[in-house]
């Protein structure tokens, strides 16, 4: 049996079958980052009573009939409510396949979850799974001062120096969320971000209010001013904290107020019996600086898995052949690992 979900009980009844989520699975999350031309879906199929359920983003395709699916911002994939998947996903493969024609979707792109079993099982020889990278993260069931051990001896002595100038404090007032969001706006414009990270307000407070994970966010305050220099947000869900966003003032870039965040979490949540403290990885999953700036924190990486499955090849390919049309060049120029290929937008001169 496989059927779409829509509704918000319905959706919540099933993720709490399942074994292990993450907030990016919650139809909180869905709701709240959607974009203006997307639906949230949540697929459940069963199977002998084993339940898969796959969170996604319905979107339409401009100037057709058809349509296409992608995950929200973060790390989704399927969940699975047993421990120890045993089935062969033939069945799923062919019922997936079908619903997905029935609803006229001719392309599927999801990023897929690090730490949660099965993904792949599930998801065998349907469509191709690739990883364009890796994440970072601090193995909380160490001993904080193994943990610590991994750190680069500069970061070590940043922090060292961060605590003698500052503290950090948990942000709960509403006044601690509007200069949080200041700042991250501000470390947005800075480094020319696009314009997908800059979230409406709304998208911050929701956060700070879901009664299905628990935000944190945390201040780092100059001790001399009591001024707040930097700030994160932190979102623990099951096993797993997420480094969500963050942002700091430039005046103040020498005093490393996010490492010494980053830290001050990794201690929190290592006493709360958290497991994995996800740090990210780099932009679009590439080695770049900002990997270079989490991977001082821990030698641990996994890798970032993305699933891309073409529904419809027929129909994928008369996309992409109108979009090349419309953008009088061809997609395949050395970015041919963009997909869907059809919604590649032209290169800015």
């Amino acid at each position: 049996m496989i059927k779409i979900i829509t509704e918000r009980n319905e959706w919540n009844d099933l993720i709490k079958k399942v074994d292990h989520c993450d907030f990016y699975h919650t139809y909180h999350y869905h709701y709240l980052s959607k974009g203006d031309d997307e639906t949230p879906i949540l697929i459940h199929y069963e199977e002998e009573g084993t339940h898969i359920i796959l969170p996604l983003m319905l979107r339409e395709i401009e100037g057709t009939c058809y349509k296409d699916v992608t995950s929200v911002y973060g790390y989704a994939g399927p969940l699975c409510s047993t421990k120890k998947l045993n089935f062969d996903n033939t069945n799923f493969k062919n019922e997936l396949q079908k619903l997905f024609l029935a609803h006229k979707v001719v392309s599927v792109f999801s990023r897929l979850h690090p730490y949660i079993d099965h993904q792949d099982e599930i998801l065998a020889n349907i469509g191709e799974i690739y990883s364009p990278g890796e994440v970072v993260y601090i193995d909380l069931t160490l001993p904080l001062d193994l943990q610590r051990q991994q750190y680069s001896s500069r970061l070590k002595t940043y922090i060292n120096k961060s605590q003698k100038l500052c503290s950090v404090r948990k942000g709960t007032s509403e006044e601690d969320i509007r200069t949080f969001i200041e700042i991250y706006y501000e470390n947005m414009r800075r480094v020319n971000a696009d314009e997908s990270y800059f979230f409406s307000d709304r998208y911050f407070y929701q956060l700070m209010l879901s009664s299905f994970f628990e935000t944190e966010l945390l201040l780092c305050v100059l001790n001399e001013t009591n001024e707040v220099i930097g700030g994160a947000m932190f979102i623990k869900t099951d096993e797993i904290v997420q480094y969500h966003l963050s942002g700091h003032k430039e005046e103040f870039l020498h005093l490393n107020a996010i490492k010494l965040i980053i830290d001050t979490m990794r201690i929190n949540a290592t006493e709360e019996k958290y497991k994995y403290f996800n740090l990210g990885g780099g932009k679009g999953v590439k080695s770049d600086t900002l990997f270079a700036f989490k991977s001082t924190f821990s030698k641990n990486h996994r890798p970032a898995k993305f699933w891309r499955y073409v529904v419809n090849p027929k129909v994928y390919k008369e996309l992409v052949k109108m979009n090349e049309d419309q953008r009088c060049e061809s997609t395949n120029d050395g970015e041919s690992n963009f997909f869907p290929a059809y919604r590649q937008i032209p290169k800015s001169n």
